[in-house]
């Protein structure tokens, strides 16, 4: 079975590109390369034994996008994670971040709904709930307003194609919201490797870690929590890899109960920060040079995934440690520094 991976070459879907050829799909990427390497595809085939398709596409291109879908007219399904992610960047620039995020989706359904039978798994996110009322987060919390132009347009994404699959019963979607992918590839051929100064706490860790950063901040130890700062819930990247096979093979095997719906993806266990910069320190061996400073903006508290609907009925379960996470990425560090 032939799969498009969307943004197949970034941190997230290169690690699904190689679960979904571990399990014998053929897999096509589309990627335009802005926050990701064309090396990747030698990572996934020294780990798979096999090189995945690649088209160097820009998605907004919408007639270069119905040419694909014209030359590989035998897709059975999309996983879509193609998107611009930086939180800051899309508060200073909403409309690259609504052409971005939003316009490529709707082309990429406008496609997949004259195919007939399709299915669609979307790259969504917890940032769509803000700060929850109540922990653990389900699937049922409500869809706060958006904290920023990036949150927006994952919450505007998921009501698309929910209302797309709403008028169209052949096309089948589910939308999958992560918590916080960490870490990298037990085999260490494929990690996280942000361009410019990284937006994420795991890698600042690992590069301020390998002195490439030279202090890590930590926005407030004041909030109401255990040790005063924030918490988060960090799954690490293989596990969230593979929900997406088994969410795609749950509509290849019309297993869904409806044409749309929608999955948490944590371990259901909040970490705080200075717990993650302690899981660090106990891996490495290495003493982190970090200060605590005044909280950031737009923080939310705590938020951390309620899993049971995602363990019972998708039949996914995050497998790996906070401690497990940190250590991969470390050792990605180190290779990539090294």
């Amino acid at each position: 079975m032939k799969i498009l991976v969307t943004g197949g070459l970034g941190f997230i879907g290169s690690h699904t590109v190689v679960e979904l050829q571990n399990e014998g799909f053929e897999v096509v990427i589309i990627d335009n390369l802005s926050n990701s390497s064309e090396d990747v595809l030698d990572g996934i085939e020294s780990i798979t034994g096999k090189k995945p398709h690649f088209e160097k596409m820009d998605l907004r291109d919408k007639p270069k996008v119905h040419e694909f879908f014209q030359k590989y007219n035998d897709l059975e399904g999309v996983i879509h994670f193609a998107a611009s992610k930086a939180v800051g960047e899309s508060v200073e620039q909403p409309l690259l971040y609504y052409e971005n995020n939003l316009g490529v989706l709707v082309y990429l359904l406008q496609e997949l709904t004259q195919k007939g039978k399709s299915s669609f798994i979307f790259s969504s996110s917890c940032t769509v709930y803000g700060q929850a009322d109540t922990l653990p987060i389900t699937e049922d919390a409500p869809v706060k307003p958006a904290e920023s132009p990036y949150g927006n347009t994952k919450q505007i994404g998921e009501e698309i194609i929910r209302d797309t699959c709403g008028v169209n019963p052949n096309l089948s979607a589910i939308a999958l919201r992560y918590f916080n992918p960490i870490g990298a590839h037990p085999s260490v051929k494929i990690g996280e490797l942000p361009l410019g100064v990284p937006q994420n706490l795991v890698p600042y860790i690992t590069q301020t870690g390998m002195g490439l950063r030279e202090q890590l901040s930590v926005f407030g130890d004041d909030y109401p929590t255990e040790d005063g700062t924030c918490i988060r819930d960090y799954i690490h990247v293989v596990d969230v890899a593979k929900a997406h096979v088994v969410a795609l093979q749950r509509l290849l095997q019309n297993k869904n109960e409806q044409n749309y719906e929608v999955f948490n993806l944590g371990t259901g266990k909040g970490s705080s920060v200075l717990e993650v910069i302690n899981s660090f320190e106990k891996v490495s061996g290495e003493k982190l040079n970090y200060k605590i400073v005044d909280r950031r903006a737009g923080d939310v508290i705590q938020a951390y995934a309620d899993t049971a609907k995602a363990n019972d009925v998708l039949g996914w379960k995050a497998l790996s440690t906070l401690d497990d996470s940190m250590k991969s990425a470390w050792e990605w560090e180190q290779k990539v520094r090294g």
